[in-house]
């Protein structure tokens, strides 16, 4: 018994018998291809497949079907070769039989060995159908992965596959991006934008007719990518495959960016190994391992997203089979295991068979195992003999392996042995006997017929070697006396046994064992041993009666001492025999035995003769010897027979004989009988059969039948009898009288069923005739019966062509021949179309017999190219249907080809052409027709006989920029195509040929030149001239002599360009080239010109200043770097002046000269001066030199400019004095003079360092005179005027000082002396409207004095004696009022300004700052200017550009208000699309040609250019960037499909747009160029639509002009409510003041009420009702916070600005950018407070005002500066709370931007504004009075307060009958309030909001009244 571990055989010793297993010899059997599982043939070619098994010596091969029916030859559709080759005839679809061309077939070989069959064979039959393939077109992005399948039927999957692809009819090696997978797909990485100009097929090949296909041609789109997640491109589905083979799992995915493609298996990353890689088209797995089974996934990601594409792979490990043991040769009666170990993958099943049979388990054979893969045979007879096969299959495939078993006589047999010996006691011996049988034997011992027990003293052992060789071992270690004797081994097996002895000696007194008797049997042989046990002994003897044997020829007596009786008899047998052994001379031991004999039963031999059904039938059964008692019984067929009724047989027995009788023979009766008889000795049987004969009768009648040819077919004929009948078949052909019959032939095709029948399994057309069914069976007469037989033929095509050839427009005629039973209907089909030639016309059917065919003629007229398809004719009868199939092919002149341009330059383009019909016949040439577009085709060129595989060509020597018409016509051998669509082609621009003419140079500035020309010739042009190329150089020293190149775009046959930012007054050579889209052409003659002289840059150099004398100077430099004059050097300027003490500057002087040295005569002495140096061309002054600062020597002073003296006692009086207008130096001290007139005294001198002295000791009464003189160190200087004076006891109040003007700046102390004598005492008192304080010497001190201080101060002293005054003018300087800016000129990258300087402020003005920035941004930049110059020019400005600019002017106290913001716009616009130029270039089925050229620039360069286009009704936008200058292609477009097309173009100054649709053509690989009438045509409805938005833009251009109107008027009020007071104190208010001018733009409100009184600030929308409550000043007693739903949320952040400064802008803390405006928009917050009814101050509250703009869709958040200006609070506490002109200017600013947008509303132009009162804080003003006006423009010159104040004006909604009347304005009118000292005044203004943007389509909106007021805290008597 085999046991398999671990795929190892090992043995185990066991009970039972093994088994020897040798080679059965030469005979053999094996396969030649065992692995033959699947035939697939056409039906056209037919097949030939040789038996997959043979044998040695040859074997017999045979084929059958798989349900075990052997197969039959079919003429002309199958046959068996006598080498066992199988045979298959091809074909018609009309003779196809499933049974036959669609079913499973085994082969057999057999020979002496066995019988052993093949695996099932699957042989099918492919019909020729008719198919197409087909590849759909494909999207890519640029960069991604294309993939191309190509999609074959269902029908014919199985047998086509792909072999090759095409690109442009050029075949695809794999390599560089293109790739062909294992599953037929290509695939193509890096996709580029060229990849769309190409058509891919694909060809396929059927496997089993030979016959190709090729695909239509498919396009690619390729798209620029746009961000997008992954998209799967191709898959892979579960599958199975089996382990070594490879795979591909195709995994490809597009998307942008590209995704990264993970793989994983069960979930986890791909293990490293070198079996699987990862290609583009996913991932190969080589070399397949059954591990490698398991799901895997595709992970495909980008930063868009991710795609998973997952399967599950089953690796199958082919089925490998190995049957054990194998060609295994063993003995009947053995039982024998065979295995069947299959190695693969599992779920397979077994199936085991023997001889070709299947095996039925019974009683000898069972099948175990879990795969019943074990076969276990028991007690194996010889008809177990044979070819044992084990078959595993799973899922259709099978593997197999078998084993040759020989069963044959296994008799034991000894074939080595021991020989007798001697041995001593003690003395170790081994035995050995070796046996072969079948199976193995068993050997076992016996020790003198007693057996030999394994025990101490014996070992025995028994092995089984490889060759069946059975050895048995018997070890005796120490041996005794007793352990000698006859040992005998025996061998058996269930085939019989063999049994050999010797006698063993053991050294030792001999005796004799004891002695069994013995039982013989007569007629056999016996053996007696005499057991005699020790060594030596003489002899052995046998005797019996006395007599010593033998003595017969019957007895032998061996020499060890066995007597053997042969042929034993009873009589003379049997007995006592005596064994006598002579162990000495003379002495011997004896032993007995008895012998007794018995004899088995004889049976007499006898016979059953035969007999028939009826009679009586008696059989005796004598036993003629025997011992008695003898048992007697009958079997039949082996089984015993139980007499009685039911068996109809009797028996008889006595003592030893038995009868068995029959008293009425039946049938049943025959059989084998069997006699045994048994007794003690023996058992014994006698067999014979037992004949009841019945002759032949029918049992079914033969009666006439009909067949159909081709099916199988059965004649009846049963018949029986006993001996069963033979049948024999006879045939007799033709339908007359039979005139012989002949024996039918049996084969596989005819056979003789078992009852009887005769079985045509396929009925031919020679089977027809008579047939004789004849019966016999030796018993009576034969018997026969005939019958007729008639084939029915089905209808068949016997004949049809399988192609065809038609010309088109021709008459064609099929032909089809069918035969078989008539009535014949043949019907055509065309396709799967039934042809109906009645509603056809251009059919016609007709029908011809001849003979027993029918010709049916299908006509065509004519034969179209849809004709080109396959016919079938179809006969039909009663038995059947045949079908023929023709292939028509309709030649015809081919198609023309589709025309492409592939490439178009200059001079030369490249054609492209995809041949898409060739008329059925192969292409043989082509031509290319090409002509100028303006002529006819009589002035054609021509290219003619291109050769057929060329699928392009080169057409050169054409002339730029021309419009050429193209055509192309191909041809085959049919004749020549129709011409192709013609082609309309330009070609390319090539750089001009000629240079432009009549070059001309102007110098128009300094640094520019103005250059004339006109184009290059016509015919030198060679395209359009796009733009030209100035090239221009200095010709000077020291110029490298490279041109600098500037470019223009072409406006014209005549050009003009200026050349900006030359050298000034430099000498320049200037080329022009002209340039179009291909290139610059060569340069004109250079010609030069000289720049226009400028003012020099740079000042003279080493300027020196010394001082000469007290009044003279001289100034020295040297002249200035030549390379900076920009002209010729005229002279020099020198300007000069004083620099006053006070910080003054004198008046400004120049002297010019032509040298480099000044003499500066009359200056002041001792004064400083400030001296600049410069040099002038005769374009003016140029650059003056850096101040120099140089002060005039001292020299003698003036005269004091005053003097007093007044007496203070009777002995003295006080001298005081003024310094010296002039002082010439500094003073070091004043002499004082005083003489008495006529005295005669000298004059006395006095020498003091103040400016008043008092003289004493004086007398009295006595008059004198005083004078001073000043002195500095050049000496006394001239003495001041001579004053009177008498010392007095009483003195009037007199004053020492003196008055006159005081010059200071603002925000300083400023003290007033007032200094006094008197007697008594005087009493000093100020006078100016106010009170100040005053110092006890009367010195009167201003502290941070503001302009309002300025005016005259009176001082009085005054005592009881009389007084005296002086009055003090003080000038309080304040910084400079605000320039009146204005723009003068602008250009595209400059603005000139201009500004007239305001009021000095009481300082002269040091210079001007001005402060400009691009107008949405608050990044404002600086520059700074000389006092002199008012104007300046901004360079290097943005093209297009909105600046902003503002302007301050400075002077010693500081800069003053900044000037109005004024907005300004540098030269350009946005970009505009030229309506006289195509939108498109050219339109072809996948792409459009854009036309960038078509944008003209604005005056700015085009720095963005953007496109988005879609097809109509969806949503998605694709886009594309590009710039002017490239050309731009919409690709991958849909064929025939409308699209809307978008573009932006984008400079500095604003973004154009350009919208339009097109549609693309149907596919026909031409390009035209676009139509535009027809694309108007077309496009109607768009264009209607481009003129609504063009007129919608006009009426917005109107209403933008009246808002400019508005602006002016709003100016005007503001400039009504920013006068400012330059009046003195006694001055009455005449005219409006001058004012700032302000510019406003604020289009909406927001109002936002806070609640100031809290800490917390909250936010509560309220209704309507309530915000026009709220916003009531009646209701303002306590603090709200409102937000008026009307207006857009998401504000933007408020800034608090309570501490600005007056006369500053504020800066937003936050920039939003608008996508409707680059403008800057403001916010502002206001502080509101209103009287109370029971209080003199109200509530404050804040408003602010959020502006935005309106956009195109509603209202949009703009960019916005948002700040808070709370004017309640005075910053300024020395202001004592009056409002300047500083703080108002900003209030009033605002507020005139609220008012200004509010009118600009549409639907607020009707609005009434009226102004009810104003309060000024002038006392002298007249207050105003409430009044209307309605004409605008009469705000300027109506009176407007001369002072700030507060204003109050309303807003109303108009009535109805307002409509028609003009626009209602604010009119200031004088009046005078009534109120409390410190009551508050309110500025209210009304502005009206609307809550729906309006609209044309409503007439009404809805109108809310607003308010917001603005306070300022005013003194009662100030008004």
């Amino acid at each position: 018994v085999w046991h398999r571990n671990s795929n190892h055989i090992t043995y185990q010793r066991t009970p039972l018998p093994l088994l020897h297993s040798e080679d059965a010899g030469s005979t053999r059997l094996y396969f030649v291809n065992a692995s033959l599982q699947r035939v697939t043939y056409s039906s056209s070619v037919g097949v030939s497949l040789p038996c997959p098994a043979g044998g040695t010596p040859s074997a017999i091969l045979r084929w059958y079907l798989a349900t075990g029916d052997d197969i039959y030859d079919v003429p002309h559709i199958r046959h068996v070769h006598a080498n066992g080759t199988l045979q298959l005839y091809p074909f018609s679809p009309s003779a196809y039989n499933s049974y036959i061309h669609d079913n499973d077939y085994f082969c057999t070989a057999e020979n002496q060995a066995g019988k052993i069959r093949s695996p099932n064979i699957r042989i099918k039959a492919v019909f020729r159908e008719p198919y197409t393939v087909r590849v759909a077109d494909q999207r890519s992005m640029r960069g991604n992965v294309a993939v191309f399948k190509c999609l074959i039927p269902a029908a014919v999957q199985e047998y086509v596959s792909v072999v090759s692809w095409e690109r442009d009819t050029v075949s695809i090696v794999t390599g560089n991006r293109f790739s062909l997978t294992s599953f037929g797909a290509l695939y193509i990485s890096d996709v580029q934008k060229e990849d769309a100009l190409s058509t891919y097929r694909c060809i396929t090949k059927h496997k089993y007719s030979g016959e190709t296909r090729q695909s239509n041609g498919a396009r690619l789109s390729v798209m620029d990518p746009n961000e997008s997640s992954p998209t799967i491109l191709d898959s892979f589905q579960p599958r199975e495959v089996y382990a070594g083979q490879s795979i591909e799992l195709p995994c490809t995915a597009g998307g942008y960016p590209s995704p990264t493609v993970r793989w994983l298996k069960d979930g986890r990353p791909l293990p490293s190994d070198a079996r699987w890689t990862r290609r583009l088209t996913g991932l190969t797995i080589s070399d397949l391992r059954q591990e490698d089974s398991g799901s895997y996934a595709c992970e495909v990601t980008n930063s868009f997203g991710s795609k998973e594409v997952s399967g599950q792979l089953h690796v199958i490990d082919p089925l490998r089979v190995t049957l054990s043991p194998k060609n295994l040769k063993t003995g009947i009666s053995s039982t024998l295991f065979f295995t069947c170990s299959v190695e693969g993958s599992p779920e397979y099943t077994i199936n085991w068979y023997r001889n070709t049979e299947p095996i039925i388990p019974d009683q000898h054979i069972s099948i175990q195992g879990q795969h019943n893969d074990t076969l276990q045979i028991t007690a194996a007879q010889k008809f177990h003999s044979g070819a044992y096969q084990c078959f595993a299959s799973r899922k259709g495939h099978t593997a197999q392996d078998f084993s040759i078993i020989l069963l044959e006589d296994g008799t034991p047999r000894i074939v080595s042995s021991f020989s007798e010996r001697v041995v001593n006691p003690g003395e170790p011996f081994s035995l050995m006997c070796g046996a072969k049988g079948a199976p193995p034997p068993s050997i076992t011992w016996t020790l003198d017929d007693e057996p030999v027990v394994r025990d101490s003293t014996y070992k025995t052992s028994q092995y089984t070697l490889s060759d069946g060789l059975t050895v048995s071992h018997v070890n005796v270690s120490s041996p005794l006396i007793r352990d000698g004797g006859v040992y005998r081994c025996a061998a058996r097996n269930s085939a019989g046994s063999a049994e050999y002895q010797a006698r063993i000696n053991v050294r030792g007194p001999p005796r004799i064992r004891p002695m069994r008797d013995i039982t013989a049997v007569a007629g056999r042989n016996t053996y007696i041993t005499c057991r005699v046990i020790g060594y030596p002994y003489y002899s052995i003897k046998w005797l019996k009666d006395g007599m010593q044997l033998p003595d017969n020829h019957r007895q032998v007596v061996f020499e060890n001492g066995t007597l053997r009786l042969t042929d034993v008899q009873k009589g003379a047998d049997e007995g006592t025999y005596l064994c006598s052994v002579l162990i000495q001379p003379q002495v011997s031991i004896n032993q007995t035995v008895h012998v007794t004999v018995k004899v088995p039963p004889l049976i007499q031999p006898f016979d059953i003769p035969s007999t028939s059904v009826g009679k009586l039938m008696y059989i005796a059964c004598v036993v003629s010897s025997g011992d008695m008692p003898i048992r007697i019984t009958w079997h039949k067929d082996g089984q015993l027979i139980v007499p009685g009724s039911a068996s109809g047989v009797a028996i008889e027995t006595k003592e030893f004989m038995s009868s068995l009788q029959i008293s009425k023979v039946t049938l049943k009766h025959n059989g084998n009988y069997t006699c045994i008889a048994s007794n003690a000795a023996a058992t014994v049987s006698w067999e014979r059969q037992l004949i009841v004969t019945v002759p032949p009768r029918f049992v079914v009648q033969p009666n006439n039948q009909d067949c159909i040819y081709g099916k199988a077919g059965v004649l009846n004929c049963s018949v029986e009898g006993y001996p069963p009948p033979k049948v024999m078949w006879k045939h007799a052909k033709g339908v007359g009288n039979p005139q012989q019959y002949h024996p039918v032939p049996l084969t596989g095709r005819i056979q003789i069923m078992s009852n009887g029948s005769l079985l045509i399994r396929h009925v031919l057309e020679d089977d027809r005739g008579y047939y004789l069914c004849q019966a016999s069976n030796g018993v009576g007469s034969d018997i026969s019966k005939s019958m007729i037989l008639t084939v029915k033929i089905p209808a068949m095509i016997t004949s049809h062509p399988n192609t065809t050839m038609a010309r088109k427009g021709q008459t064609k005629e099929l032909n089809c021949t069918a035969r078989g039973e008539q009535p014949i209907i043949i019907r055509w089909e065309r396709g799967d179309t039934v042809i109906d030639a009645e509603r056809n016309p251009r059919y016609s059917i007709t029908i011809n017999k001849k003979g027993d065919e029918v010709i049916s003629t299908l006509k065509l007229n004519p034969a179209e190219r849809g004709d080109s398809v396959f016919f079938s004719c179809h006969a039909i009868n009663s038995y059947g249907e045949g079908r023929g199939l023709i292939q028509l092919t309709v030649q015809e002149p081919p198609d023309p080809p589709e025309l492409e341009v592939r490439e178009v330059k200059d001079r030369s383009m490249n054609l492209r052409w995809i041949q898409r019909f060739d008329g059925n016949s192969i292409i043989t040439s082509y031509d290319i027709e090409y002509k100028n577009k303006s002529d006819s085709w009589d002035h054609m060129y021509t290219t003619r006989n291109i050769s057929p595989t060329n699928n392009q060509a080169n057409i050169v020597e054409l002339h730029p920029a021309c419009v050429y018409s193209i055509r192309m016509y191909s041809y085959n051998k049919i004749g020549r195509s129709l011409p192709s669509k013609e082609l309309t082609i330009s070609t390319e621009e090539a750089p001009p040929d000629g240079p432009p003419i009549e070059v001309f140079l102007q110098p128009m500035t300094s640094q520019s030149i103005r250059v004339t020309w006109r184009a290059p010739k016509k015919e030198l042009q060679n395209g359009v001239i796009r733009g030209y190329q100035i090239g221009y150089r200095e010709n000077g020293p020291g110029s490298n002599g490279q041109y600098s190149i500037v470019e223009m775009k072409a406006t014209g046959d005549s050009e003009v360009y200026t050349l900006d930012n030359l050298k000034k007054f430099a000498q320049y050579g200037v080329v022009v080239q002209a340039f179009n889209r291909a290139g610059t052409g060569p340069s004109s003659t250079e010609i030069n010109a000289t720049t226009l002289e400028d003012v020099p840059s740079e000042p003279p150099q080493n300027v020196r200043a010394i001082s000469v004398t007290s009044d003279e100077a001289v100034i020295t430099w040297a002249e200035p770097p030549r390379l900076t004059l920009h002209g010729v050097l005229k002279g020099y300027r020198v300007v000069f002046w004083s620099l006053f003490p006070d910080g003054e500057w004198g008046e400004m002087q120049n002297i010019t000269t032509t040298r480099e040295q000044v003499e500066l005569r009359g200056l002041e002495k001792f004064t400083n001066y400030s001296v600049q140096v410069l040099a002038y061309t005769q374009a003016g002054d140029g650059v003056r030199s850096n101040v120099l600062y140089i002060q005039t020597r001292e020299d003698l002073p003036g005269p004091p400019a005053g003097i007093k003296a007044v007496p203070s006692s009777p002995s003295s009086v006080v001298v005081s004095w003024l310094p010296p207008h002039k002082p010439n130096g500094v003073i070091r001290k004043y002499t004082i003079y005083c003489s008495s007139p006529g005295s005669g005294q000298p004059v006395s001198l006095f020498y003091v360092s103040m400016l008043f002295y008092r003289i004493t000791h004086l007398t009295r009464g006595k008059q004198y005179q005083i004078w001073a003189a000043a002195v500095t160190t050049a000496g006394r200087g001239n003495i001041s005027s001579k004053v009177t004076v008498e010392p007095a006891g009483k003195v009037p109040g007199k004053i020492l000082s003196f008055g006159g003007t005081v010059t200071t700046p603002w925000m300083k102390e400023v003290r007033l002396p007032c200094s006094s004598v008197g007697e008594p005492a005087p009493t000093i008192k100020w006078t100016k409207r106010i009170d100040r304080s005053v110092l006890s010497n009367g010195t009167l001190v201003l502290r941070s004095v503001k302009a309002e201080d300025s005016g005259q101060y009176t001082c009085t002293a005054t005592n009881t004696l009389g007084y005296d005054t002086i009055i003090v003018n003080l000038v309080v300087q304040v910084p400079p009022d605000q320039p009146r800016l204005t723009v003068s000129t602008t250009s595209t990258s400059s603005i000139t300004l201009e500004w007239v300087p305001g009021d000095n402020g009481g300082s002269s003005i040091r210079g001007f700052v001005l402060q400009y920035s691009v107008d949405n941004t608050e990044e404002w930049r600086d520059v700074f200017i000389s006092s002199t110059e008012h104007r300046f020019r901004l360079d290097n400005l943005r093209c297009g550009t909105w600046y902003k600019v503002k302007l301050a002017a400075k002077n010693s106290v500081g800069s003053g208000r900044i000037s109005e913001i004024i907005e300004a716009k540098t030269h350009g616009r946005e970009p505009v699309f030229n309506k006289d130029q195509p939108l498109l270039t050219h339109i072809n089925s996948t792409h459009a040609g854009i036309n960038l050229q078509g944008w003209t620039s604005g005056g700015c360069p085009i720095t963005d250019l953007m496109l988005d286009f879609r097809p109509k009704g969806t949503w998605a936008w694709q886009s594309l960037k590009a710039n002017s200058t490239t050309q731009l292609f919409l690709s991958e477009l849909r064929e025939a499909t409308w699209y809307e097309l978008k573009m932006k173009a984008c400079n500095s100054a604003g973004c154009g747009n350009q919208s339009s649709q097109f549609r693309s053509v149907i596919f026909t690989s031409v390009t035209t160029v676009v139509d535009v009438k027809k694309l108007f045509s077309i496009g109607s409805p768009v264009i209607l639509i481009t003129l609504g938005v063009a007129l919608l833009f006009i009426i917005r251009k109107k209403r933008k002009e009246k808002r400019l109107k508005r602006l002016r008027d709003a100016k005007s009020l503001a400039e009504m409510l920013i006068s400012k007071n330059n009046r003195t104190i006694d001055t009455p208010v005449k005219g409006p003041p001058q004012g700032p001018r302000l510019h406003i733009d604020i289009p909406r409100v927001q109002l936002l009420i806070e609640d100031k009184e809290g800490e917390d600030k909250a936010a509560v929308p309220v209704t309507d009702t309530e915000f026009s409550q709220s916003v009531n000043p009646q209701n303002f007693c306590s603090g709200v916070s409102l937000h008026h739903q009307a207006l857009i949320q998401n504000s933007g952040p408020l800034i608090d600005m309570s501490d600005i400064r007056p006369g500053t802008n504020p800066v937003s803390r936050k920039s939003i950018k608008s996508a409707h405006s680059s403008r800057n928009r403001y916010s502002s917050q206001w502080t509101l407070s209103r009287p109370s009814q029971s209080q003199s101050t109200a509530s404050a509250r804040t408003l602010t005002s959020d502006w935005r703009t309106m956009g195109s869709h509603g209202i949009t958040a703009t960019e916005s500066d948002s700040y808070s200006a709370s004017l309640s609070q005075d910053t300024d506490k020395g202001r004592n709370s009056m409002v300047s002109t500083e703080s108002a200017s900003s209030t009033y600013e605002e507020l005139a931007r609220a008012y200004e947008h509010a009118k600009l509303e549409e639907h607020l132009q009707h609005a009434k504004f009226t102004i009810t009162e104003c309060f000024i804080s002038d006392s002298s003003s007249d207050q105003m009075t409430t009044g209307t006006n309605d004409p605008a423009d009469s705000m300027t010159s109506l009176s407007t307060p001369s002072e700030p104040g507060i204003c109050r004006f309303t807003a109303s909604p108009p009535k109805p009958q307002d409509y028609d009347r003009g626009k209602n304005v604010a009119v200031p009118i004088p009046h005078r309030a009534n109120k409390s000292k410190y009551t508050r005044f309110f500025y209210f203004v009304s502005q009206l909001l609307s809550r729906p943007v309006f609209s044309p389509v409503t007439n009404c909106s809805f109108i809310r009244q607003t308010s917001f007021l603005i306070s300022q805290p005013i003194r009662k008597h100030d008004v």
